[in-house]
């Protein structure tokens, strides 16, 4: 399974941009997928996640503002960002679970300026 990333950009406080990922290859065997965040020389910090058929889950840090969701008929995952701080400044990484192996797509970078 190949992940790939798109939609980051520069943005100011409060407003939103949308993250796609499209997946390719057996992407049937995707059953979570969700999205990443991380500050360079920071860990990389869970953000949203949804398992195919069950409902998202989210950080505490953006419940209420952030929005995933899973298109499964086009092999897709997205990120909706509203309200966006310039705390959630961060390269955004797609990740999904085959089994017990962890996928991860390339990152892209989100700047919400204040």
């Amino acid at each position: 399974v190949q992940l790939q990333a798109s939609g980051g950009g520069l943005v100011q406080s409060g407003g939103s941009l949308r993250l796609s990922c499209a997946a390719s290859g057996s992407t049937f065997n995707l059953r979570i997928m969700g999205w990443y965040r991380q500050v360079r020389g920071n860990q990389r910090e869970w953000v949203a996640s949804i398992v195919s058929g069950g409902s998202p889950l989210y950080a505490d840090s953006v419940k209420g503002r952030f929005t995933i969701a899973r298109d499964n008929a086009k092999n897709a995952l997205y990120l909706q960002m509203n309200g966006l701080k310039p705390e959630d400044t961060a390269i955004y990484y797609c990740w999904g679970r085959v089994g017990v192996q962890d996928t991860w797509g390339q990152g892209t970078q989100v700047t919400v300026s204040s």
